[in-house]
């Protein structure tokens, strides 16, 4: 099935990795705060795609098997995939900020999806991966 991009709420322990955007007018939601991932390349799985765009946006390697939840859900250019992976605390210190973005951070994921800043599809997506984890 035809997707557009995939994205990943990494939690590093009970945090999640999130990066600030670039502050340019010409790209969605300037200045928010954001979750690694981003565009379809050529004919890749949704799941290659959230984790090289992970790989290139804080520099950190994860696996397929590393994917531990995931929905797929509409938005005006078609489906994106949105990914969970719960991580070790200390892979903190190997997160290397990419080309994109101003900083990266790590914040409660409940602090997230309640941020006026957050990107919002990001964070009714996180919301629902929480509700079903409290489950």
């Amino acid at each position: 099935m035809t997707f557009s991009g995939a994205k990943l709420a990494l939690f590093l322990g009970q945090k999640i990795v999130v990066i600030l955007r670039d502050d340019k007018p010409d790209i969605p939601y300037p200045g928010h705060w954001d979750l690694p991932g981003g565009g379809r390349e050529q004919e890749e799985s949704p799941e290659v795609c959230a984790l090289r765009e992970t790989e290139e946006e804080i520099g950190l390697q994860l696996a397929p098997s590393d994917l531990v939840w995931s929905r797929r859900y509409s938005r005006p250019r078609g489906y994106v995939w949105f990914f969970v992976s719960h991580q070790p605390a200390g892979l903190v210190s190997d997160i290397r900020l990419g080309s994109e973005g101003q900083r990266w951070a790590l914040m409660d994921p409940r602090e997230y999806c309640e941020h006026p800043l957050a990107v919002p599809h990001f964070a009714e997506q996180l919301s629902g991966y929480l509700s079903e984890a409290r489950a």
